[in-house]
């Protein structure tokens, strides 16, 4: 028998993510300790086990983001599953999964417009879940294991030229250390995410990464510096053998210094010689969107895949409303 429990022993699901040949950062119990402590953000943790072995069996960690507070948190409420759900592949292991996922629908599913699973592994011939609908969606992925000097190799020859270019004009590279430097950061995201019009999340969401993933060596965070200008900055997640660029930004003005050439350098760069094994660019959009971050990425020579995502609308008549009726929460909901 299949039972579905919340907020799982801490251990148990840290040694089950880890044991499992997808497990990921993103399902750990230190990111849903991130976004416990960050502000609009709800973790959701749910895992399936197996009564007769006391075994887990699948397990789930969502985040349900809201842009608003009151009246108008139901109108950009959404729930984000970042490579999950994770499940034993097996027929009861399936079983497992389908009913944690059906659990999951009934109990959070009326909280958000719409729920987004971000595949990072080809799941579509392993398993549908009910009402969710697959999308593609590409990405690339950097082998590390090549080493420096092949990395190099794979690289586009304007990317080369702007790395190059980054150092010659007195770019350098530096790690943070100190919390107080978190302003700095957070302005650098607000410059980015104003221009590709995306909403941001709170500081709230940096300040836990920083007390929470970087004393555990699972998170650095790297600034683009230009004499005393922070021109740009990186945030990397790891865990494992693999880097997940989580963030990336970078001040308009100093676009001809490529600090986002030399921030990506320095990552592929340090994630070889600390002997990661893949740098994950973390989305690449969809195949027939017009998306220039995808070119940047392309000409760093990674391999492209299309894990696509799977979504689920739970309020049809509200997404609707949005769209229709609404423009100005569109860019919320993605």
């Amino acid at each position: 028998m299949i039972k579905i429990i919340s907020d799982p022993d801490t251990q148990i699901w840290e040694q089950f993510v880890n044991d499992h040949p997808q497990g990921n950062i993103f399902q750990t119990p230190d990111i849903s300790t991130v976004y416990k402590e960050t502000k609009n953000y709800t973790p959701v943790t749910l895992a399936a086990v197996d009564t007769d072995t006391n075994d887990m069996m699948a397990l789930l960690n969502a985040v349900i983001i809201k842009e608003f507070n009151g009246f108008f948190e139901r109108l950009t409420a959404r729930s984000i599953i970042i490579g999950g759900p994770l499940f034993i592949d097996s027929d009861k292991g399936k079983i497992a999964v389908k009913k944690m996922m059906k659990y999951y629908d009934a109990m959070f599913g009326r909280l958000v417009i719409y729920t987004e699973v971000r595949n990072m592994w080809d799941i579509k011939e392993q398993i549908a879940f009910s009402g969710y609908e697959y999308e593609d969606h590409l990405n690339y992925l950097i082998d590390l294991t090549s080493g420096e000097k092949e990395i190099w190799k794979n690289l586009s020859k304007a990317r080369k030229y702007g790395i190059k270019k980054s150092k010659k004009m007195g770019v350098e590279i530096y790690e943070m250390n100190t919390i107080d430097e978190l302003p700095v950061l957070y302005n650098l995201l607000i410059d980015t995410y104003k221009k590709a019009r995306h909403p941001l999340a709170d500081i709230s969401l940096f300040n836990s990464l920083f007390s929470v993933l970087v004393p555990k060596n699972r998170a650095k965070i790297f600034f683009a510096k230009c004499e005393e200008n922070y021109i740009g900055a990186i945030i990397l997640l790891m865990y494992e053998n693999k880097l997940y660029d989580w963030y990336s930004c970078s001040k308009t003005e100093y676009s001809n210094y490529y600090p986002n050439d030399r921030l990506v350098w320095h990552s592929l760069d340090w994630g070889s010689a600390n002997h990661y094994s893949v740098f994950d660019f973390m989305g690449a959009g969809k195949p027939l969107e017009n998306y220039g971050v995808r070119e940047f990425k392309k000409q760093f020579g990674g391999t492209l895949v299309n894990f696509g995502r799977l979504k689920k609308i739970h309020s049809p008549i509200t997404m609707w409303a949005i769209q229709k009726g609404f423009p100005l929460y569109r860019h919320f909901l993605g």
